[in-house]
Order: C-alpha cells, then structure tokens, then sequence
C-alpha cells in the first residue's frame, strides 16, 4: 500500500497528515489522490460513507489552490449543516500548515451578514449547503466566476433530498472548464444524469462495488409485533450494555416520540431532526460526540452529518421508504476498520424488503430473535462482572475502608458478592420477570402467503401515489391498522396491494361503488403474483380510464406521504354495513338506484 508521500502530496499537508495520526491511505484516497493531482479532469468516485471521501478530495483542492489568493477558488457543495461544518473543519485540519487559508462554511440557521463578512475577508474555498448557496449568490454575496475546483460530495443524498434545480442554478454562475468531482456512496439514476449533464468525460472511481455495503458491518433483522416495536428496541438496547448507536425513524415526529419515550425510561437517548435550531442539533452532537447520548435517534437527512468512528450499532427502528438510504444509513458504523452491527426491526408484512435489500447491498441478513427477558438479565450480570474487573482503584477510597468493612464484616465475600449483583440483577428481574416473547415467525418471505389476497387498483403514480401514500389511502379509507395492508407497489397507472384473506369482503365492499375525483375507482382480486398487470382479475370489471385521464385523483402533499402524519385527508367514515363511505381528496361513494 502506498504512503501519503508516495501519492504526491507536498510537505505542509503531509505534516498535517503526521499532526493528524494518518498512517496508510483509504482505498479511495489511494485511488484518488494521484488522478486529482496529476490531472485537470472530471471525476466520478463512488465509496462508502466513512471510507475517508472528505481527505480524498480535501488534499488535491488544498495543494491545487493559491493560498496567497483573496479569490474564491474551491467550491464544495453537501446536503446537510452538520456535515458541511464537518468538512470545514477537516479542511481547516488538513490545511493547518498552508498560511492564509480561509475556509468559510456557509449553511441555513446562522447569521447570513457574518457568513458574508467571511467570504469578502478572502475565501478561497466555500463549503456550502445548495439551500444557503443559492440564497447568498442570488444576493450577490458570493461570486464563484472564477472558482477552478467544484465538488458535489454526497451527490445521491443531495438529489434525494430535492436540491437538483439549487445545484442546477448554483453551477450556472461558475465556469464551464472548471473541474468538478462527484463523490456517492451509491449511483441512482439521478446521480447518473447530473454527471452527464455536468461533467465532460469524467474519470470513474469505484471503491468495492456499486451501491455495496461495506463489508465491516453485519445486518441482522427480527421480526415483531407492529405495536412490539419499541419494546424490542429497548431490549436490544438491553442486550447491548455498551451500545452506542444511531436509532433511523421515518419521520421527524417518530424521531423525537422515540428519543423521548427512550429518555423517560432512563436511557441516554438524545434526537436529532430538522425541527430542530442550529443550536440544538449542535448541543445534541456534542453530547453525542462525548458518549453522553448513546442512543442518537435520527432522521435519514439529519443523520447525514454525523461523523463519529466508534458507532457500535444502527438500528433500523423503521426501514426507510428507498432502498438504496439503507446503504447510508448501515455506513454509520464500521468506520475507520472498526466493525459494527446494523439490526433492522421489521414486521411480518414488512421482512419481505429484507430480500430486496440484500440484493442491493449484496449483503446477507441474519434472522436473529428478540432477546428473553431472562437473557438480558444474564447479559447485564456479565457485563457488571467485567466493569468491576476492569475499573481502576482509585485509592482515595483507602481511608474509607475500615469504617465499609466494619458495617459489611458479618457477611461471607460469597453473600457480598450477591448483594452487589442483586442490585443490577433485581432491577432488570423485576422489570422483566413476566415479559412476553416479543418474537414473529417472518413465514414464507415472498409473495406466495397462503392467508394473503392480492388486489388490484386502477390508482398508481400518474396519480401521485406513491408506495407509502398509497398505503395510507388504503389503510385510511378501509380503516385496517398499520401493517394490515402491506407489499404494496406503485405502478404508472395502477397499484398492488394485499391485505389478509379475512378483509377481502371489506375491500371489495369499500370499492363496489367509490369515486375520486369524479373517476370509479376499482379493486379487483390479482392472480398475478409477481406484481405484473394483474391477468386473471374477476370478470366483468375492467379498469375505468388506464391512464388515469382527466379529473385524476391529486395528491395532497401535506396528507400523504412526505409528511409526519401520512394520513390520508378527509378520513373515511363508517356506515351501516361496516362499509367505509369514502374520503380524501374528492373521493366519494354513490348509492345505487
């Protein structure tokens, strides 16, 4: 493996390189470094979260700039506050040694005219947000005519956050010959078309495979109860006395309900969400960062800043609604050679999607059971065993001891040591002595569910449904709980869906007669297991408008998916016969005759 010497960097940053305790490039750095230094090109590198991105392109832009420069000559763009600052001062690091270097963080919730008056002291490299960018430029704070080195880190991230038309309109205003480098932790078909549309014959990195999980990290699923959830979450807590984690909730809502059902149970359990001040999520990553929270509940965006080697495990409290933000969420852990665990909390409708992960990280899941609470109890005992062991005497205690060993002289060291152990023991004994098994048969994990009906419906993304939004259109409209409507799948202009054999008269009795949008909108039973057009369907009903036509159903951002709710406006309502009379967003139902 070569050294940093050997890859070409000059002597200011090796010295940062020694400062900084760097041994042997990463992988990407090996590959990187030496293209970025040799050549004036583009360049697409696809790694791994936690591989070393930031050091891979940090050092090429810090020896290829002119530090005697007031220009701007760097531009670094990162979805989120937290790792735009996280950049920053790593490039403040690297570039300790390299008098004159001014690199300025620009990102939304701090003063705007502070970040402005940094920029006109002389910056030669800009870390930004595409939000606060856009923002500054179009206020004439900040000119990047003249910038030489652009780079787009944690491109996939930003285009699934929705910054296409910031970064679309912040690269306009910069030169076309300057040099742009990607970097990715996965290639979705975005990130693909802004480097066609940016980038000129760009030269690819790719450190193990696309959109692979690292191999540091092992994945681990169990399946529970929907309403079982949280419990399980704190017995794996339990069963992990040193644990120190990154818990992933769909919604800013679940995040901070988790993190505080998490605190009042006597857990060091912080969260961190986009409802939060600047402030706040900079105290809450202190505390993080210090191991005074243990358990970190986050969302996918805002956990995008967290750089924290030592992360022992990633809870999957809910699965995220892509894919491929499994991969970001896994690479929390097993950083820096360190080895970690992502565990992925599921319920029997959802552990089909374990499958189709495993295909896309290319990784294998270990089914694994919810710990007993007897188990945990064990646990706990060993690892009070073992802190004992390891703690240091502290010998101030000395003069204490024979006023301690007077009131415990009439017991045996045997009956000492059982005392002290009672103590840990009795706590999680009381509090588990009756606890019930918290474990669900995952079953057959495919689509072929004995017990489960397949439906078709003639509703699907022309009409601004989703997967999740229309889950809750279902699950809203036939008044079934969270995981009785599951395996849904959007197509263009119809859907899939299954519920249990026993709802079957419920939904063909909720869309015997339902509109929306003034279109009839049917259900009809799908023989077609493998989510295709849906062949075999009840005769005599065909599908009303294929294309969803004129007069659509529209989706309603604020109550389908995308929000914390993800209810379905105007709920549907019950009338005689236990049939829903319909809702939402001009659905109704027509009484025949």
């Amino acid at each position: 493996m070569a050294t940093f010497k050997e890859l070409g960097l000059e002597a200011n940053l090796l010295q940062a390189v020694t400062d900084m305790g760097f041994e042997t490039p990463s992988e990407v750095q090996e590959k990187t470094i030496p293209i970025l230094l040799e050549q004036e090109s583009d360049l697409v590198a696809l790694a791994q979260t936690g591989t070393g991105k930031t050091a891979a392109f940090g050092f090429p832009m810090l020896q290829k700039i002119d530090v005697d420069s007031r220009t701007t000559q760097g531009l670094i763009l990162s979805p989120t506050r937290e790792l735009c600052l996280q950049i920053t001062n790593e490039m403040n690091s690297y570039g300790k040694h390299l008098k004159g270097l001014n690199v300025t963080a620009i990102y939304g919730g701090a003063s705007i005219t502070e970040q402005a008056r940094q920029i006109k002291r002389g910056a030669q490299i800009i870390v930004a947000t595409p939000g606060r960018m856009k923002d500054m430029i179009g206020r004439k704070m900040i000119d990047i005519s003249k910038i030489q080195y652009c780079v787009l880190d944690e491109a996939d991230e930003m285009l699934n956050m929705g910054f296409y038309e910031d970064i679309t309109e912040i690269l306009s205003y910069s030169p076309k010959d300057k040099s742009t480098w990607l970097f990715s932790a996965t290639m979705p078909k975005e990130v693909a078309t802004i480097a066609k549309k940016f980038m000129h014959k760009p030269i690819e990195v790719t450190v193990g495979s696309k959109n692979v999980g690292s191999s540091q990290v092992s994945h681990e699923y169990y399946v529970v109860g929907a309403r079982d959830r949280y419990q399980a979450l704190k017995r794996l807590a339990d069963a992990n006395p040193d644990i120190f984690s990154v818990v992933f909730c769909r919604t800013k809502r679940d995040t901070q309900k988790v993190a505080e059902q998490l605190i009042a149970d006597g857990y060091n359990a912080g969260a961190i969400h986009g409802d939060l001040s600047q402030n706040q999520r900079d105290i809450v990553m202190k505390q993080f960062r210090t191991r005074q929270i243990q358990m970190l509940v986050a969302t996918d965006v805002a956990a995008r800043g967290i750089d924290v080697d030592d992360i022992t495990h990633v809870i999957n409290y809910q699965l995220p609604d892509e894919i491929e933000t499994y991969t970001h969420r896994s690479g929390r852990t097993g950083r820096a050679g360190k080895t970690g665990v992502s565990m992925v909390i599921v319920t029997k409708s959802e552990a089909r999607k374990i499958r189709q992960i495993e295909k896309i990280i290319q990784k294998q899941f270990e089914a694994k059971e919810i710990p007993s609470g007897m188990e945990i109890c064990e646990k706990q005992l060993y690892h009070l065993a073992n802190s004992i062991k390891d703690t240091e005497i502290n010998h101030d205690i000395d003069g204490y001891l024979p006023a301690i060993e007077e009131v415990l002289k009439d017991f045996t060291k045997e009956e000492l040591i059982k005392k002290v152990f009672s103590v840990e023991f009795t706590r999680f004994y009381n509090y588990y002595k009756k606890a019930k098994d918290l474990n669900v048969s995952a079953g057959d994990m495919s689509d072929s569910n004995s017990d489960s009906i397949r439906f078709f419906v003639n509703l699907g993304s022309k009409d601004d449904f989703d997967w999740m939004s229309l889950k809750d259109f279902l699950r809203d409209l036939l008044e079934l709980g969270k995981d009785d409507v599951y395996k849904v799948d959007v197509k263009d202009s119809y859907g899939f869906f299954n519920v249990d054999k026993k709802h079957k008269e419920l939904v063909e009795g909720a869309f015997s007669d339902f509109e929306l949008n003034g279109r009839k909108i049917t259900v009809e039973v799908s023989t077609d297991r493998s989510g295709g057009r849906g062949r075999g369907r009840k005769k005599g009903r065909g599908r009303d408008n294929k294309g969803g036509g004129r007069g659509r159903g529209r989706r309603d951002t604020k109550s389908f998916g995308g929000n914390d709710s993800g209810k379905f406006k105007g709920k549907s309502r019950r009338r005689s016969g236990n049939k829903p009379t319909g809702g939402g967003t001009g659905g109704r139902r027509r009484r025949k005759g």
